[in-house]
């Protein structure tokens, strides 16, 4: 029993050890170096043979908020990321409630096509996409971004909420039902309460997707709308800038994350509620 309780406490130590070095190398260095990269002064470049840069400012930061168009790319970014996850959520409710209450012919076949935007190269996406809007009339670039990547974020909408809508007990919706419920009564009181880790799930995967996108903002958006990936892609093709790339990469990343640990939050405290009977 000893030994068991010995080699139970290695295994936990060796597992948590091994998660804090992959975690480390995998995200931790990458976000340490973008950091070092976007503090090196621009008035002295950091070079081989310097092993560190010679000297650190928020210089680059300031250039890049007077000199690349970012407040413009972080208002189009962060207005057209909110539109898409309202707009996908609200689309996604239909399909996902099917898929996740109703049994029909069909329903496995029609699951795996609802996947197929997420097995496409974006790019490929992109270039077709932007072909049917022309072909549509549908020429204003900024509400073309919106309806392709609500396009792109709707099967992780209804996967999760799928999920979400199976999970609900059918005997409450009974009970709702016997106790002369109709359908907006039990909606609001049976489903709701239940839907809302999934409901707030899909938001924030719907506003990450949108903000983080590349191809069909670049290709549908571009000249005219520019967006906090378009910049970022800017400098890393043939100009090449790393420091600029680390400082609009930070840009991307942090608010994302602030987001996720926000949300995450919520939805501890929605199951929370939720086991203790009080969602």
């Amino acid at each position: 029993m000893t030994a068991q309780t010995k080699n139970g406490g290695l295994i936990h130590k060796l597992s948590i050890g091994f998660f804090i070095v992959i975690n480390f190398f995998w995200i931790g260095v990458p976000f340490l170096m973008a950091l070092l990269w976007s503090l090196v002064d621009p008035k002295h470049p950091w070079s081989y043979p310097d092993m560190f840069p010679q000297v650190l400012s928020f210089g680059r930061w300031e250039q890049m908020w007077e000199t690349s168009g970012l407040v413009e790319a972080l208002t189009n970014s962060y207005t057209i990321a909110p539109l898409v996850a309202f707009f996908t959520v609200i689309l996604a409710l239909p399909t996902a409630y099917a898929f996740g209450r109703i049994e029909f012919r069909g329903k496995k076949l029609a699951e795996v096509v609802v996947l197929l935007p997420l097995i496409m190269p974006g790019m490929i996406i992109g270039v077709f996409f932007s072909s049917m809007l022309i072909s549509l009339d549908l020429s204003e670039p900024f509400w073309g971004i919106v309806i392709g990547h609500t396009v792109l974020a709707l099967p992780y909408a209804i996967r999760i909420l799928s999920a979400s809508f199976a999970s609900v007990p059918q005997d409450l919706i009974d009970a709702s039902k016997d106790l002369g419920g109709n359908f907006f009564t039990t909606f609001r009181h049976v489903f709701m309460p239940m839907l809302k880790p999934g409901l707030l799930a899909s938001l924030i995967f719907c506003l990450v997707i949108s903000i983080e996108e590349f191809n069909i903002a670049f290709v549908l958006g571009s000249p005219d709308i520019t967006t906090v990936p378009t910049i970022l892609y800017s400098y890393l093709g043939y100009s090449f800038i790393r420091p600029n790339a680390a400082v609009i990469s930070l840009i991307l990343v942090i608010p994302n994350v602030i987001l996720m640990l926000v949300i995450e939050r919520l939805l501890k405290g929605n199951y929370l509620a939720q086991s203790t009977g009080k969602a």
